[in-house]
């Protein structure tokens, strides 16, 4: 059987921004067939299936043909296709193995302490106030600080580049072509950023931060294009940035809807990874990975034609009824998600994401009572990379 010939198959219409991936639509489909259509190639639903695929060696990163997908060129399109995330093979090993030392485990844990006192800092601001939109004064700032501090860049920037950062990001949702003039706008200006630190950078003797480990190894072209050590420097920004702090905004959410978890949390905040982990396996912000096919191939039947995008839908399979028990509970040990992707591709920054939001959310708890909607929020469409744009909250607190 081929996708073409198999009319009765599910078509989801993830082009639509009223699209809801976690939409009713969707869990009827996964009930139906492993996989559905799509505008943009298959969508996979399923735990089991999206586990294998993105682990399959004839599927390579198909992240790069979204510019494609969408009809776009311009300067994010063309960054887009050059970074480390869409790169394969030796190219993709050669930068990641030039990435890897900034993102150790061990640097991670060592700064844990100041991401700790960062969200302290940042909650002494509001808390008396007793509400906050949670996005601008707690997550933009947090974790746009926390990206400034492993780059060692200048904290008065933070606000500059988070703006920056929402912009692009506007790039991985599903309005990506009215939103283009925008989305170019911020990338160029994330670039003049990168060109203005670089050239700062070489009139110093280099650090052992990630930039100045680019610089060294950038003094072998070979080693590091000019081209491509820009395009890290642009990556670390706004991947930092972008993700993680749309999947803070949507830990809290996902606290709003459950505050008995909120109250365990508090009580318990050794809890505090786990609960990232709950939070990603059901609100994951990346909320399909991409694989393309390489060749053609059969997979549970299915003929796969050589270029067809295969999206692995990572909110449909962590909630997928065949593994996991309905149900948000930070307490239970879970078969792992698929947040941070999976295979070689899988996310290098996911020390530092699954960090920094176990800190935040230890300092919440413990200072943030009883969160509660005060307002109503605004969110980026809930197709592709998802988030809350503005959350207002009221609490109680401690001081």
């Amino acid at each position: 059987m081929n996708i073409i010939d198999a009319p009765d198959i599910p078509f989801l219409k993830l082009s639509d921004p009223s699209f809801s991936i976690r939409s009713p639509e969707v869990r009827e489909a996964r009930a139906r067939c492993w996989y559905a259509r799509t505008p943009y190639g298959i969508a996979v639903l399923r735990y089991e299936d999206v586990g294998k695929l993105l682990r399959d060696p004839r599927l390579r990163q198909g992240s790069y043909a979204w510019p494609a997908h969408n009809d776009v060129t311009g300067t994010f399109a063309d960054w887009w296709v050059r970074i480390l995330l869409n790169r394969v093979g030796e190219d993709h090993a050669r930068l990641r193995r030039l990435a890897n030392p900034a993102f150790s485990p061990k640097l991670i844990l060592a700064l844990q302490p100041q991401f700790a006192e960062l969200a302290n800092d940042l909650v002494d601001k509001f808390v008396r106030r007793g509400s906050c939109d949670f996005m601008a004064e707690f997550s933009e700032p947090y974790v746009t600080r926390v990206v400034c501090l492993l780059l060692n860049l200048d904290h008065g920037e933070w606000r500059r580049l988070a703006d920056i950062c929402a912009d692009m990001g506007l790039a991985l949702g599903v309005t990506f072509k009215q939103d283009v003039g925008k989305i170019d706008a911020a990338t160029a200006a994330l670039f003049e950023y990168a060109h203005h630190i670089i050239e700062e950078r070489r009139r110093y003797p280099p650090g052992d931060d990630f930039i100045s480990l680019l610089l060294q190894a950038n003094e072998d072209k070979h080693a590091l294009s000019d081209e491509e050590l820009y395009d890290m420097v642009v990556l670390a920004v706004f991947g930092g940035v972008d993700t993680t702090r749309n999947q803070l905004g949507l830990a809290m959410s996902m606290f709003l809807e459950h505050p008995d978890q909120w109250r365990l949390l508090a009580e318990r905040p050794e809890l505090a990874r786990n609960a990232v982990e709950e939070v990603m396996r059901v609100r994951p912000t990346t909320t399909w990975v991409t694989r393309e096919a390489m060749e053609d191939l059969t997979y549970n039947d299915l003929d796969i034609q050589r270029g067809t995008t295969i999206h692995l839908f990572s909110e449909s399979a962590g909630t997928d009824p065949r593994q996991f028990a309905t149900g948000f509970d930070i307490t239970a040990e879970r078969k792992a998600h698929f947040g941070f992707g999976g295979g070689a591709h899988h996310c290098l920054g996911h020390f530092i994401a699954r960090a920094d939001m176990t800190e935040a959310l230890k300092v919440l708890a413990k200072r943030v009572r009883n969160p509660r909607l005060d307002g109503e929020p605004t969110w980026l469409t809930d197709s592709g990379n998802t988030g809350p744009v503005r959350l207002p909250i009221a609490f109680d607190f401690e001081s």
